[in-house]
């Protein structure tokens, strides 16, 4: 199997990869770039652990060859915003407390992200449809609708 050169646009900033044509994204960022809020979750493209957006759309990292992101614009939880300064979607989810293992967050910000880049203000019904394929094994699923919510602006104060 041969390497080849890919160049990548990841959080704003290119990146020159050698990487087999066919290698998942997922990889690349987690081994090669050193962004860790993509997780490996099940490889199938199933659970939503390793959403980024490509082109402001959520994406499953784990099953979108490298090859495919050439000239693309890829986005990671990296890429949102900082530990000082979280994105909105990010803040939602922390004034919610929205995680409990923390390890389907990932998934659920990204899809989050790219609900509201399309729909600002969703329904609970169209927030619970676009998450459906994000998986939580702890049960967080009121907490993180809650968090979807208040990202849109439709829920003013969390409850104690």
């Amino acid at each position: 199997m041969t390497q080849t050169p890919i160049r990548l646009t990841v959080n704003g900033r290119i990146h020159d990869v050698m990487a087999e044509r066919q290698t998942p994204l997922l990889y690349v960022l987690r081994n090669d770039l050193g962004l860790n809020g993509p997780k490996y979750g099940c490889g199938l493209g199933e659970c939503g652990t390793c959403t980024v957006l490509i082109d402001g759309a959520a994406a499953r990292s784990c099953v979108v060859p490298i090859s495919g992101c050439a000239g693309r614009d890829i986005v990671t939880l990296e890429g949102l915003g900082s530990r000082d300064k979280p994105d909105a979607v990010q803040h939602a989810f922390i004034d919610e407390q929205a995680a409990q293992c923390g390890y389907c967050l990932n998934g659920m910000i990204m899809t989050t992200k790219a609900l509201l880049a399309i729909n600002p203000q969703p329904s609970e019904q169209e927030a619970l449809a676009a998450l459906r394929y994000n998986l939580c094994r702890c049960g967080t699923h009121v907490e993180i609708l809650r968090a979807v919510m208040r990202a849109s602006g439709q829920l003013a104060e969390a409850s104690d």
